[in-house]
């Protein structure tokens, strides 16, 4: 375990003020990764400046949303294990440590901890919950490649699809009860830009029901 290679994919998109902390937050890891690739999806900040200037990698893309700005992450990395972050949210220090002997120590396919909210405005902080979300999951590269790149349908929800996927093939999942990301919540969170198409999370769920009955053999 102590060779394992994991590759973390920062998707960001305008995020200039909160980069740095995310970035900090995966170098300061006890496991290190191996790669950290930032994917500036067509921000109008200095977000890309931050992060090379981080000494990281950033690769620059038109805006078409945070999915595809992971899924390009993903075809770059070169690591056994993938992890993600979101640039407005940060990692507790031992994360990937704590997740990767879960993993390794257990048949399951992907590791998922506890997540810690904070309000950004009242410097409120809320009871650690099960996070399955991108930025608390850790697991093999083929594995993802196996359930498949993030779907360029949805604006928003395409890890509920992604997992949903991910299930239907039988990937088992692990929770650890410790906590391994902080979440911001802040104005400009992507469920409150993209408001306009949180119908996008019904039709998620209303497409995975429509595989599982064509997989029973319902019509």
């Amino acid at each position: 375990m102590i060779h394992a290679r994991v590759s973390v994919v920062i998707p960001v998109y305008n995020g200039a003020h909160y980069l740095q902390q995310a970035i900090a937050s995966v170098i300061a890891q006890t496991h290190k990764p191996c790669e950290i690739i930032v994917v500036d999806d067509g921000s109008t900040d200095d977000s890309a400046a931050i992060a090379e200037q981080a000494g990281v990698l950033c690769l620059r893309r038109s805006h078409e949303g945070a999915g595809l700005a992971r899924n390009a992450g993903v075809e770059r990395a070169s690591g056994e294990f993938l992890a993600f972050l979101d640039a407005d949210d940060m990692w507790t220090p031992d994360k990937t440590e704590r997740q990767l002997a879960a993993l390794c120590s257990s048949p399951t396919n992907m590791v998922f901890g506890h997540v810690e909210q904070f309000r950004e405005d009242t410097a409120a902080v809320y009871a650690p919950e099960a996070g399955c979300i991108p930025g608390a999951l850790l697991l093999r590269r083929e594995e993802f490649l196996r359930v498949g790149l993030f779907s360029a349908e949805w604006k928003i929800g395409e890890f509920i699809d992604w997992y949903a996927r991910a299930t239907e093939l039988g990937l088992q999942s692990t929770m650890i009860p410790d906590v391994v990301l902080k979440r911001r919540i802040h104005s400009t969170n992507l469920g409150v830009r993209e408001r306009a198409s949180s119908v996008d999370y019904t039709r998620v769920v209303r497409a995975a029901l429509h595989r599982r009955r064509r997989s029973d053999g319902v019509s």
